[in-house]
């Protein structure tokens, strides 16, 4: 639990053997560094309507919501404002 409230869970949607899933997750781990944050994992080609959704896209970082935070390549400046329009 934070200060603000308990730790936010995200989804990390992948694929197996993805370098750009993995550096995507080290990014996003470095960037929040020791705060606290629950992180699930999931293939993209386990539901068809993520496959439809976000196959192309991955990785792709979706917040309790279902909303999207970040995809690609990790950005570290468009993750911290998608975070913040989310707490408004």
């Amino acid at each position: 639990m934070t200060a603000d409230g308990p730790a936010p869970r995200w989804l990390l949607l992948g694929r197996p053997d993805c370098h750009l899933c993995e550096e995507f997750e080290a990014a996003l781990r470095e960037h929040l560094g020791a705060r606290p944050f629950v992180l699930e994992q999931a293939g993209v080609d386990a539901r068809g309507e993520w496959r439809m959704r976000y196959g192309t896209r991955i990785p792709v970082l979706l917040d309790e919501d279902g909303r999207v935070l970040a995809e690609g390549i990790f950005d570290a400046a468009a993750f911290d404002r998608a975070c913040a329009a989310k707490s408004r």
